[in-house]
């Protein structure tokens, strides 16, 4: 799941290496894709809920 089938040959060390890179790299997509939804929507979503409609 996490691409490290990839390095099949290498020590437990540099795989655990690259889980921890790829695990950073997906919260830093998320963090940036959550920021760029808040910042399209968010005001709406305020709106409304003040507002009960």
């Amino acid at each position: 799941m996490t691409g490290t089938g990839l390095l099949a040959g290498a020590s437990p060390s540099v795989r655990a290496l690259a889980v921890i890179g790829v695990v950073l790299l997906e919260a830093i997509a998320l963090y940036a894709g959550y920021g760029a939804v808040e910042e399209a929507v968010g005001s709406a979503v305020l709106d409304r809920l003040a507002n009960g409609r």
